[in-house]
């Protein structure tokens, strides 16, 4: 604005003077010449006022008075992102983004979905090599209650175990645990929680749909990728070459063997089979699943709810395991599978093996998988 008559301004800001035929503005109730309010002032977004650039309640993308800040704005508690308060997400008091909400949601629900994967925690001290194991259960619902009930068994001393939703389930869940070392699983509380499913009418052997899943970490196998892929090759090479075997301990028909956990084929060398798995025909339903970046996924076994057989599947995981790191293709080729039971000294799956006349063909008890 223009004042050809009035007496010599400062610019409250710089204190420049402001001369006669110079414009000016007043921002609350400062004189201001053009030149600060160029590089020093900005306008709000919502309403449209003059502000100083140091005094913007916005972001990096917008600008706001303190009044529409205080009244219409909003931050997000856990990432400080600006909100409206239309569409701010409220929960236990604290203030939430979208994003933020829907992952402390998902931290704090009892089922998870199906892509859910927190930062791994690992448990036991005993061993460099630790087993995830991930147990479908079916046939007594998706229930929250449920999940809770297990959850509660399961992690009363730690966040051991979470639960997912998984699709290829009737009317069941997804029991999946942090990695540890085989003896903390030995010590786990499994009988507790496998007695609890069982009770509230959950099954896993007796269902067509679920599998008993074990990952075992990469870098036990050895400390390069050329040394862990080496491992690798010679146990894809003792699980072609023992396949009549391996079918017969996991339970599965050759049906289901071949949509859940299709095998590669036996070739010369492990390396061979090796190659073939890495052209990723079967994706993630191998026997022995490559796809994941930091573990290998036996994914063989059918489920169970039977504590004596899902000790006995890992112990066989971990003895594979030995075996593929000591012995060359070689070696294994070498090696009946007389002489590799042999080698087991742990009684959960020399009873197993006696179940599924894999070991001594002796009459034992034998008790009903669930």
């Amino acid at each position: 604005m223009e004042d050809n008559n009035r007496e010599v301004l400062y610019c409250s800001h710089c204190g420049a003077v402001i001369g006669e035929d110079e414009d000016y503005e007043t921002i609350d109730g400062d004189i201001v010449c053009t030149d600060c309010v160029e590089q020093h002032t900005t306008t709000c977004d919502r309403c449209g006022a003059t502000i100083w650039i140091d005094d913007s309640y916005g972001d990096e993308c917008s600008n706001l008075c303190r009044y529409c800040y205080e009244n219409h704005y909003t931050r997000c508690s856990c990432c400080d992102a600006l909100l409206r308060e239309d569409d701010a997400y409220h929960l236990d008091g604290y203030i939430y983004c979208r994003d933020c909400y829907d992952d402390e949601v998902d931290k704090n629900r009892s089922i998870h979905e199906y892509g859910f994967k927190p930062e791994p925690i690992f448990y036991g001290d005993d061993s460099n090599r630790f087993f995830g194991v991930e147990l479908e259960i079916d046939g007594a619902g998706k229930d929250r209650d449920n999940a809770d009930e297990i959850l509660t068994i399961a992690n009363k001393d730690g966040e051991h175990i979470y639960i997912k939703g998984d699709g290829s389930l009737d009317d069941g869940m997804e029991i999946v645990t942090h990695p540890m070392t085989l003896n903390y699983h030995k010590s786990f509380c499994w009988q507790e929680i496998m007695t609890k499913a069982i009770s509230m009418g959950y099954r896993s052997h007796q269902t067509s749909t679920c599998g008993l899943h074990i990952h075992v970490n990469r870098s036990c196998l050895g400390e390069t990728t050329d040394e862990q892929e080496l491992v690798i090759s010679h146990i894809l090479f003792f699980v072609e070459k023992h396949w009549a075997e391996m079918l017969k301990f996991s339970r599965r028909s050759e049906y289901s063997m071949s949509r859940w956990a299709a095998r590669y084929g036996f070739e010369k060398t492990g390396r061979e089979i090796l190659d073939k798995a890495k052209k990723g025909n079967n994706g993630r339903y191998a026997a022995v699943n490559l796809m994941n970046w930091a573990t290998i996924e036996f994914r063989l076994f059918r489920g169970t709810l039977k504590y004596n057989t899902l000790i006995a599947a890992l112990e066989l995981v971990n003895a594979i395991c030995d075996l593929a790191i000591s012995l060359s293709d070689e070696g294994i080729a070498n090696m009946s599978w007389s002489e590799f039971v042999d080698t087991i000294n742990e009684p959960e799956l020399i009873q197993y093996l006696k179940e599924r006349r894999l070991y001594i063909n002796e009459e034992i008890e034998i008790q009903e998988e669930v």
